[in-house]
């Protein structure tokens, strides 16, 4: 557990925290003009951006192909932050003894804080900026602590990172719909964004068939979109075979080729499979995994179009809603998210992800609709 402490005065500024992953949805804007965003990280709990992240920005013209390899980006986006690395992301009711600063409080937002212009919230003691709270439209709520100005202290022992097998019996999913936007969830779609960009990295540009139901409903049309069409027996239209795997489990069997697979909550390590097969990992958000391979498919067959005991008529079936598995909008991946991964592997540079990656980022015709 640790406090986070003012560089300047070391006035204490959190409550005790524990870290845990950086969500995929850490820099979402979802939507236009919704008011209802939640708080994005659950109390108690912290994350770091290891990136650099937020104001001063610049173009990716304005930086050599060494500068931006060096960053770990290996595909043109649009700019880059000049920003200090290492922000930490915390919900803003563990702040304690700080302020916002009234000159900031536009921060460039519609509805609230958009945090546009730097730290907007300062160290009651010394004043000292530490921080930047955004709570505007269609964005999380957060607040994230200026690398430069806090310090991490001890407080208290480090709680042990769960086991793969008490990830499982927690059991903290994240369910695909959210009732109060009538939408699909927020933070599914970032995250599905995120596994999409490794799971068309797998594909070597072969076809790719995911398990059914809610797998296929979020991943296979924006697959098909982005790949050519399956051929079976035709050199490089073979599909590709993508199963669920990880703990709680089976182990896929010898015709997986690749396997969607668990990040850990808390430390963001992939899961790897004892026996090292497949060799094609896609990490997928433990929140989304764990929804996906134990709770849709137990959603679906808890539910029957017609009753297990009784009857009903000839011809008549069950008119009651079925588990809120789907929203009634198309799924569409996050592509901020999708692209900003994508950037990221060095497999981007492939000729032919490099084409694909070229003309979605340019908006090309051909995937316009996908996202």
């Amino acid at each position: 557990m640790f406090v986070f402490v003012c560089a300047g005065c070391d006035a204490v500024l959190t409550a005790p925290l524990s870290q845990v992953e950086l969500p995929d949805h850490a820099h979402q804007q979802y939507g236009n003009g919704i008011r209802s965003m939640p708080v994005l990280m659950e109390s108690g709990t912290f994350a770091v951006e290891q990136e650099p992240w937020g104001p001063p920005w610049r173009r990716w013209e304005e930086f050599t192909q060494e500068e931006t390899e060096a960053r770990g980006v290996y595909a043109p986006v649009w700019a880059l932050s000049d920003a200090l690395p290492g922000a930490v992301l915390m919900a803003p009711g563990d702040t304690r003894g700080t302020v916002l600063i009234p000159e900031r409080a536009g921060g460039g937002g519609c509805c609230g804080l958009g945090g546009d212009e730097g730290p907007n919230t300062a160290c009651q003691e010394c004043g000292l900026p530490v921080a930047t709270r955004i709570d505007d439209c269609s964005l999380w709520q957060t607040l994230w602590l200026a690398p430069d100005a806090v310090r991490r202290v001890p407080a208290g022992p480090a709680p042990e990172p769960l086991s793969w097998e008490e990830v499982v019996a927690e059991r903290k999913f994240a369910p695909p719909t959210d009732e109060l936007l009538d939408r699909w969830s927020p933070a599914w779609e970032p995250a599905i964004g995120a596994a999409l960009a490794h799971l068309l990295v797998a594909s070597e540009g072969r076809p790719v068939d995911v398990p059914g139901g809610l797998v296929a409903s979020v991943f296979q049309r924006t697959l098909e979109g982005l790949l050519p069409p399956g051929e079976p027996g035709v050199p490089g239209r073979t599909p590709k075979k993508a199963v669920l795997a990880g703990p709680g489990l089976p182990a896929p069997d010898g015709t997986a080729d690749i396997a969607l697979v668990p990040r850990h909550p808390q430390t963001g390590e992939t899961w790897r499979p004892p026996s090292g097969r497949p060799n094609a990992l896609v990490p997928l958000a433990a929140a989304v995994w764990l929804y996906l391979a134990f709770e849709s498919l137990a959603f679906e067959k808890e539910w029957l179009p017609v009753p297990a005991t009784g009857g009903l008529p000839a011809g008549v079936l069950r008119d009651d809603p079925a588990p809120p598995t789907h929203s009634k909008w198309l799924f569409r991946p996050d592509m901020a998210a999708f692209i900003r991964t994508l950037s990221r592997l060095p497999e981007v540079r492939s000729p032919w992800l490099s084409e694909v990656y070229g003309e979605l980022t340019s908006f090309g015709g051909r995937y316009r609709g996908l996202f």
